[in-house]
């Protein structure tokens, strides 16, 4: 995994999604339009935590985590030639040992 260019800021996580399924458990390629669109991925960077009520709250991820996200959660972005998700941790549903 390469060092992040973007680094997320208050309690924001930059995740790389895994890749989508090419074929099914009894090996029929799945089309591009068919896929769907992971919902696994991996923590790139993650911001420093967010101030509430003027007491910091640390984040539960950190680099390297492989965590599960909601379906629609977190905005799209490209950054050399790669697509990762930023998303708030909130959004972040668990983490996979």
């Amino acid at each position: 995994m390469a060092k992040s260019k973007i680094k997320p800021l208050s309690d924001r996580v930059l995740i790389q999604p895994a890749p989508a399924e090419e074929k099914t458990d009894s090996g029929i390629i799945i089309p591009d339009s068919a896929k769907e669109k992971p919902q696994e991925g991996t923590v790139v960077a993650a911001g420093p935590g967010k101030v509430e009520n003027g007491n910091k709250i640390e984040m539960s991820v950190s680099e390297g985590d492989k965590v599960l996200y909601g379906k629609y959660s977190g905005t799209e972005v490209t950054l050399d030639g790669e697509e990762y998700l930023i998303m708030r941790e909130s959004d972040i549903l668990g983490i996979v040992d």
